[in-house]
């Protein structure tokens, strides 16, 4: 089992006070012949205008590390393939990277950051770990 990321209690209490049902903590990726993958979050929400659920995966990042564009590296790749796998495996699963406030505001309005979430369709939480909110999805 993978590390748990510093804000990953944050994410998943902020999720749930949002109305979402932790599903799988971590979700367990695994396609044939594969390394097994883990993605931080699994969540599903009834959503009764369809009479069905949402069902999203997230991955959960802090980028604390020493350099921002080496740990938005590291999440995009990571994003990129866990979405290939839940195409195959669970395609109605929406994958969304979460990234703290501060880092979003600090570092994902220019830069490489706008042009990859664009560029590779990425689907974005915002949250607040000192309230422990999500503050804005961005899909």
């Amino acid at each position: 089992m993978p590390a748990k990321d510093i804000f990953h209690d944050v994410v998943r209490s902020a999720l749930e006070n949002d109305g979402w049902v932790i599903t799988a903590d971590p979700l367990f990726l695994k396609l044939e012949g594969e390394q097994k993958m883990y993605v931080d979050l699994a969540a599903e929400r009834l959503v009764a205008a369809q009479k069905g659920q949402d069902k999203i995966a997230v991955e959960i990042k802090s980028f604390s590390g020493e350099s921002f564009l080496g740990d938005f590296h590291t999440a995009v790749g990571q994003f990129l393939n866990y979405r290939v796998v839940l195409a195959r495996l669970d395609p109605d699963r929406k994958l969304f990277l979460a990234v703290p406030i501060d880092t979003y505001q600090e570092y994902f309005q220019d830069g490489v950051a706008p042009l990859s979430i664009e560029a590779y369709d990425l689907k974005l939480i915002i949250y607040n770990p000192d309230t422990q909110e999500l503050t804005q999805w961005i899909s």
